[in-house]
């Protein structure tokens, strides 16, 4: 009895060990997940706050001043001077964010974007707030957001290949964070501002960007988002040369040429569609204001459901054929629905569909252009790029309200769209788009793989 007691105990010793063991190992894996994924979540999270606090500013700051200047013209103004230094700015410092770090430059933008954020609502409440020194703030955070926002963009590739996952999936979740911030962000802001007033959405928007900064500062990885291997180097060659190989670059990359041009003149087209052409349609329809609202939360609800089947499935697929059926369904629908006067529940249908199409397109443009750039370019070349894109927004509303006046607002639509169409699909006959899939899958010339994750 003692014996069999003996060995029934050292049974359930081992039994113990072993589960004990196993208990570690699968602790211990689960571990080392998270800090695997520690670099692209934090990078993420960093997005989503600071994106989200953008987006509610965009429904508090015009309506702060509405509320205080009554003045229209007053509130353009604000938003011209927070655009132009964002693009402006955002051309200008891809030298210094190759030469200091995306790193040190994210965080420290967020912290001055938050300090001029907070100034607004105190200097309200002081009676210290006049409308130069608002824009003169205003102009500040859009100065340091352009920078701020490009530095987050060029760590994904760092956190993708820190996580091991596919740089499609990367890009696609970075997408699926925007598509989030700009759906949710405008609601949670009318909500905000509607119940508690302009200047709680004001002091929200500075603690996003307070949170943001801390979140790229302490909680990524140690290694990560330093400056490109050849950055001392090239920080001896100067500013302007080191700008000017930024360009040399883009000069010898067809295919990122050809992206840059084609997404300059969709961006044009989108700004006409979303600031004259949807709102005229709205008036002029019956369907009024609620339909606006209706149609961009439809789109931006499927887009975040086809950014996410991207990020999934997308670096299984061919990304030519993809791409360009993305942009089929996403742009020139949108226009030919308005112009063929259905009833309500038909241009929601194809808002459906046509935001479904736009989720797939930034997984792939962020992937192509991340493969293509050498890291110690990025910065410069990224830059660029943006800005070149993002050159046209300010004229869309601006040429579409002229033609709108000249001819009416079916033939704009029909035109529009037929533009659409021919710059998106037709394009893709030019030979180099072949380039697409040629480099897929090569990851960053310097791989933080086998860095420590700390």
């Amino acid at each position: 009895m003692t014996g069999q007691d003996a060995r029934t105990d050292r049974g359930t010793r081992t039994d113990t060990g072993e589960n004990t063991s196993k208990g570690a190992s699968k602790g211990a894996t689960l571990g080392s997940r998270a800090r695997r994924l520690r670099p692209l979540g934090g990078l993420l999270a960093a997005m989503a706050v600071a994106l989200t606090g953008t987006r509610v500013s965009a429904v508090a700051l015009p309506w702060f001043v509405l509320v205080t200047t009554g003045s229209a013209t007053q509130t353009g103004l604000v938003a011209f001077c927070e655009m132009t230094p964002y693009v402006v700015v955002k051309a200008l410092t891809g030298p210094l964010v190759d030469r200091a770090g995306p790193r040190v430059v994210s965080w420290s933008t967020d912290a001055i974007s938050a300090a001029a954020a907070t100034a607004i609502p105190l200097l309200h409440a002081a009676g210290l707030l006049t409308f130069p020194v608002l824009l003169a703030l205003v102009a500040v955070i859009g100065a340091v957001r352009g920078p701020g926002d490009l530095a987050k963009e060029i760590m994904i590739p760092e956190a993708a290949e820190r996580a091991r996952v596919p740089l499609e999936r990367a890009t696609g979740l970075s997408g699926v964070t925007e598509r989030l911030a700009s759906t949710l962000g405008p609601a949670a802001g009318g909500f905000m501002v509607a119940l508690l007033g302009p200047l709680t959405g004001l002091v929200l928007n500075a603690v996003c960007f307070a949170l943001g900064s801390l979140i790229i500062a302490f909680a990524l990885p140690r290694g990560m988002g330093h400056p490109a291997d050849d950055a001392p180097a090239a920080a001896e060659s100067g500013y302007w040369r080191r700008f000017g190989e930024g360009f040399a670059f883009l000069r010898g990359e067809p295919l990122l040429l050809t992206i840059i041009v084609m997404i300059g003149i969709t961006n044009l087209l989108d700004a006409a569609f979303g600031t004259v052409l949807l709102p005229v349609w709205a008036e002029r329809s019956g369907n009024g204001p609620t339909a606006i609202g209706l149609s961009n939360s439809v789109w931006g609800a499927t887009a975040v459901v086809g950014s996410l089947v991207a990020a999934a499935v997308a670096h299984r697929m061919p990304r030519r054929v993809v791409f360009f059926a993305g942009f089929l369904l996403a742009g020139a629908p949108r226009f030919l629905v308005l112009a063929a006067d259905v009833p309500m529940w038909a241009v929601l249908a194809v808002f459906v569909v046509s935001g479904a199409g736009g989720g797939f397109l930034n997984p792939i443009l962020g992937a192509i252009a991340f493969e293509r750039v050498p890291p110690g370019l990025r910065g410069r070349v990224n830059a660029l790029g943006d800005a070149m894109a993002w050159a046209g927004i300010p004229l869309g509303g601006l040429i579409a309200g002229a033609a709108v006046a000249w001819s009416g607002l079916v033939p704009v639509l029909l035109a529009a769209g037929a533009a659409y169409f021919l710059t998106t699909n037709l394009a893709a006959l030019l030979p180099q788009w072949r380039e697409m899939d040629r480099l897929r899958g090569r990851g960053a010339q310097r791989s933080p793989a086998a860095d420590p994750i700390t």
